[in-house]
């Protein structure tokens, strides 16, 4: 599940992953939020609002460091978890602490399992092959380079996740991102709203809609020769919004109900999902 941020407790998207994970159950969700700039204020913050949203069993370890994310038996836990959650905040952050350890490791298998992976703002971020950060203004005014840089690997299809993206007009950075790297497709994700992915076919759930940015039919671009966003000029950039209860096919970088394309076997589920604005 891929969330894109300020999530209610009390919402669809985060009411979706409690569901999926069997967390009102016995099964247990495990949960980071290694991503924040105050983990265990967001952790405390995190464990309140998923017993609000129904979830029974919810660990939150404190891991800060890389040492930390090799634990053998952290990583055991996170093997066995039925959902795993990772918080907002800080996507490079969370990468560079958790990429490559047990952990991380930990949570591909238990994917692969059939676990529920749900990230929320920086976590969502994270879960893609490549993740985006920065290339925004700054509170006094000047431009921070963009960041495109490797995540987790758990969503595939060249897709690349924005999140809090209507509230925050995020939609003119992923036009640049996608400038850059155009075989790559945008996603940018409403904050209190869910992308629900099983296989190749994603889900909106949630307040929002879920847009996409898709860049190989541009005809023109000056991407390689403007030195800042503002500069660039854009033609014939695929554009599209997925509104609350459609689905879009990742592989046909299109609406399902125009694809008709039936899931390939033996799919697997990721969810993403999104931070309450006091996590991130």
């Amino acid at each position: 599940m891929l969330i894109g941020g300020a999530c209610s407790p009390e919402g669809d998207a985060i009411g979706e992953f409690v569901r999926l994970s069997e967390a009102a159950g016995r099964a247990g969700i495990i949960g980071f939020t290694t991503a924040s700039g105050d983990p265990r204020a967001a952790a405390d913050a995190w464990l309140a609002d998923l017993a609000r949203a129904g979830a029974g069993r919810v660990d939150i370890p404190i891991v800060g460091s890389r040492r930390a994310a090799q634990d053998r038996d952290l990583a055991a836990r996170v093997s066995e978890a039925s959902g795993i959650f990772l918080g907002g905040g800080d996507q490079i952050k969370l990468v560079a602490t958790l990429g490559g350890t047990a952990v991380a490791a930990a949570m591909r298998e238990a994917f692969i399992r059939g676990a529920v992976v749900c990230g929320t703002s920086a976590g969502a971020a994270a879960l893609s092959e490549t993740t985006l950060a920065h290339g925004e203004i700054d509170e006094e005014g000047n431009e921070i380079e963009m960041y495109i840089g490797p995540g987790f690997g758990l969503l595939g299809y060249g897709a690349l996740i924005d999140t809090h993206f209507a509230q925050r007009r995020r939609l003119h950075r992923l036009f640049v991102a996608i400038a850059d790297y155009p075989q790559l497709m945008g996603l940018g994700i409403d904050e209190d709203t869910a992308l629900v992915v099983r296989g190749h076919v994603g889900e909106v759930v949630g307040r929002g809609g879920v847009t996409f940015v898709d860049g190989r039919t541009v005809r023109y671009d000056n991407a390689d020769r403007v030195s800042t966003g503002a500069q660039l000029t854009l033609s014939h950039l695929r554009v599209g919004i997925v509104g609350t209860g459609h689905s879009f096919n990742l592989r046909e970088r299109e609406l399902e109900v125009l694809v008709q394309v039936e899931p390939a076997p033996g799919d697997t589920t990721l969810v993403a999902s999104k931070d309450a604005a006091s996590h991130d």
